[in-house]
Formats: C-alpha cells, structure tokens, sequence
C-alpha cells in the first residue's frame, strides 16, 4: 500500500503578540522559537523553573511567580504549556475574552515541513515511539523523537532536515489544546484510567486522546487497537484509513498476532517469541509500530529485524539483576494501575510486587486479580500505604501477603530475603514518584543502586 503524502501546506502560525504561560521544556522551546521568528512574546511562570530566566537573553519578556493575567493584555494568541490546566485562572481569563489558545505541539507542526507519526495511548507510549525510531534507523531511514519523550517539538524547527520523519510522543495533555494537528500517521494504543484528576472523567480523558485523529484526511493512516474496549463501537474522528491491529484471526485487523506469529496484511511478519521486548502488553506496542512503519513505507524485512534488535528501555520491565536465583525488575514507569497491573502480569508466579507512591485518585482494585494470579507478597511503600492495604485486603485471603514498609530501601530489602530462588522482586508502583523523589526515572535509578548493594 502506498506511504500517505507528507502535507505540503499547513495552517499559518497564528497572529502575535504572544503570551507563553508555563515554562518548563516546552514553554521554553515555544518561547525561543516564536522570539527567533522576531514575533514580540512573553512568558509568564507562577514558580522558578530551570532556565526560564535564561529567556530573556533570547528576546523574551519574562515574568516569574505571577499568575499572568497582568501580562494578559495586549496578548493576540496564548501558547498553553502541556502542564498548565486549561482551568489556570490566565487561560480562563483568555477564554472568556476570546483570546486564542494554542499548545506547543500545535504551533511546532504548524511550522515544522516534516511528515508526522504521532502516538498516543495511555499505556506504552514511550515504549512504541523509541521502537518506531529503531525501527526507521533499522531501514536507514532518517528520523527523530520528540514530544513526551524528551526534545520539545518547538526545539526541533531548525535543526532537523525537512525529510527526516518525526516520530512524536502525543499525551493527553498536549492533544487537548490541539485545533489543526494532523499527523499523517496516528497511533492510538490503548485507554485505561489515569489523570482523571485533570479531565475529570474516562469521557473527557478520551476524548482528549482521540483528538490525535480529530483532523486527518483521507491521505492519512489512523492505528488503533481492536481489543480496546475503549474504542468499541465509538467514532474516531478524522477521515484517515484505518488499519486495526488485534490477538486473534480477526478480517478486521491488518496486524493481528495469531498461533503465537505477527501478522500483516494476512502474510507472516515474525513469531511473537523472537521480539526482543518482554511481556505480553509488548507485542501490542510491536504491532502497533509494525503497523505504523509499515504503513509508513518502511521495508518488511528492515521491520522484522528492527522488531528482533529492539532490547526496551530503562524503568520499563527492566531487568536489574539476578542474585541467587532472584530477578529483579524495575518497571518504575508504571505510574498508573492499569500499567502495574500489566507489569505484574508479565511474570507467570512468584512476584513480590513494590507498590505504592503518591497519590493519581484512581482506585487499586484492579490490581487485586493480577496480584490474586502471580504474586505471593505486596510491599506497601509511599503516601498510598494505608489505601492501598485497605483496597487490597482481600488478597490475603487468596495467600497473598501485605506488608506496609518505611520506604523504598525497606521494601527492596524485605523482598529479596523473603524471595526464593526463581522468583522476581518487581518495582511496579501503580503510582507517581512525586511523594518521595523527583521523577520515575530517580525512584528507578534508586531500585537499581538498592539492588546493587545487595549483589556486593
């Protein structure tokens, strides 16, 4: 099937003045790039964020710990950082006034040449666009990352060749304040409860994933996956084609993973076992990029390689460390249920899962099946403790054990003595970090020096 055309005209920049509010990587990335375009632009933080001050030496006007509604007048446009709620008392002021509001990943495509593979999905996003990445270098084709996976989308505009292929990390927050954008290739992975303490509810926290697909043309592929009850029955939106990728012999699904092989287009692709990710969820994020390289114009064979050659990445089911029979895991990224309860699931029996972190107000009873199956203990760490003993008492009935621990050192310690040799001590905390470290990336770089004490 032919590759969708890269789109050679897209909607104008919108008018300036223009006022930047949040500056994090994003903000700033925005911020630069309008002041190089000589467009007149402030930024406006309510904290101190790194570098922000540094703005100023590109031609911004900055203003720190102030909620910005001062620097609202004479704003043509806002640029609206991906972390700032649309209920910030400056972007509801803009809306009332019938200022306009863009996010940075909207005003970045609107200037950007590139052809676009934007991936969305709650679950396994990251995982999908760095697997999309080595899988164009697998077929010496060019291609760069950005969005939720580290290079703001602003940072890129000149600096990347208009031929190299964007491969874009697309949360929930950023497709939310999106109007035009419409990659040429969409990906929607998977839908499961999280940061309902931003949308308020599963309704609006989906809708704002579907906008991914909201503007594509009937040139354009839209992925999603059949097996998501999230998406059964309900309209995407957009005019794209779609391509479905599914476990099990389904006439619906282009990619569908049957008897144990990958399929494409009904010819085999590769046998499931010679993926070089772990778990089940990632032959779901294999098939997905399959599907999307694929449609992309990427050769079979350069997918089929670049699918056995891709080794995952750090806090991701990663593995740590054996020691005396015990593995051990960090999948620290697991920051919601849905992802630890996968997690979980991943290893046959014998888990000693780390739970627990600061609190998302979503509920753990999903765990309690997935813990009931594979686990034999639960160690409680973090603000979450008493909840989640509360939520899931009734493990313990089925043998399974709960132990409330002083922090993460504790749990880590108390796992591997009571591990037995064949078992896995896995860090999937089914929450954010935020109660005791920086980010997932530190609470997993914690597991791992934890671990490594214990194999001296």
């Amino acid at each position: 099937m032919a590759a969708p055309p890269r789109k050679e005209v897209r909607p104008p920049l919108p008018r300036g003045p223009f006022l930047v509010v949040g500056l994090a990587r994003s903000g700033q990335a925005a911020a630069r790039m309008l002041a190089r375009r000589g467009y007149q632009v402030r930024a406006v933080d309510s904290g101190h964020p790194e570098g922000a001050a540094g703005l100023k030496g590109a031609g911004v006007e900055v203003f720190l710990d102030t909620d910005g509604l001062a620097q609202l007048e004479g704003t043509h446009t806002v640029v609206k950082s991906p972390g700032v709620p649309r209920e910030a008392a400056v972007i509801a002021a803009a809306l009332e006034r019938e200022i306009e509001v863009v996010g940075e990943m909207e005003l970045a495509w609107r200037a950007l040449p590139n052809r676009f593979i934007g991936v969305t999905g709650t679950n396994g996003k990251t995982t999908t666009v760095e697997l999309l990445g080595h899988l164009y270098r697998s077929a010496g084709e060019p291609v760069t990352l950005a969005g939720n996976v580290g290079t703001a989308l602003a940072g890129l505009l000149d600096e990347v060749d208009p031929e190299v292929t964007v491969v874009c990390e697309c949360s929930s927050f950023q497709l939310e304040d999106t109007v035009a954008f419409a990659p040429e290739c969409a990906v929607f992975l998977n839908l499961a409860p999280d940061h309902l303490d931003r949308h308020g509810d599963l309704t609006h926290y989906l809708a704002a994933k579907l906008r991914i697909f909201a503007n594509q043309g009937n040139d354009d592929v839209a992925i999603y996956n059949a097996d998501d009850p999230a998406v059964a029955g309900t309209d995407l939106g957009g005019c794209a084609r779609r391509i479905a990728f599914c476990v099990g012999a389904s006439p619906e699904c282009e990619v569908a993973l049957a008897e144990g092989t990958i399929f494409y287009d009904g010819e085999p692709l590769l046998p499931a076992s010679e993926l070089g990710l772990f778990g089940e969820h990632n032959v779901s994020n294999a098939m997905a990029a399959a599907a999307a390289a694929l449609a992309m114009g990427i050769n079979r064979d350069a997918v089929r390689e670049g699918l056995r050659s891709f080794a995952g990445l750090p806090h991701r089911l990663e593995p740590v460390a054996e020691i005396d029979g015990v593995r051990f895991v960090n999948d620290s990224k697991a920051t919601n249920v849905s992802s630890a309860a996968v997690g979980i699931r991943a290893f046959e029996s014998g888990v000693h899962a780390i739970l627990g972190g600061s609190e998302k107000d979503s509920s753990f009873d999903p765990l309690i099946e997935p813990l009931v199956e594979r686990a034999r203990a639960c160690y409680l760490i973090g603000a979450t403790t008493e909840r989640m003993a509360r939520e899931l008492a009734s493990v313990v009935a089925a043998g399974v054990e709960l132990h409330r621990c002083a922090d993460l050192e504790d749990a880590v310690r108390r796992a591997a003595k009571a591990a037995a040799p064949g078992e896995v001590v896995l860090l999937s905390p089914a929450c954010a970090s935020f109660d005791a470290f920086k980010n997932f990336e530190a609470r997993g770089d914690r597991f791992r020096e934890v671990v490594g004490e214990l194999a001296r």
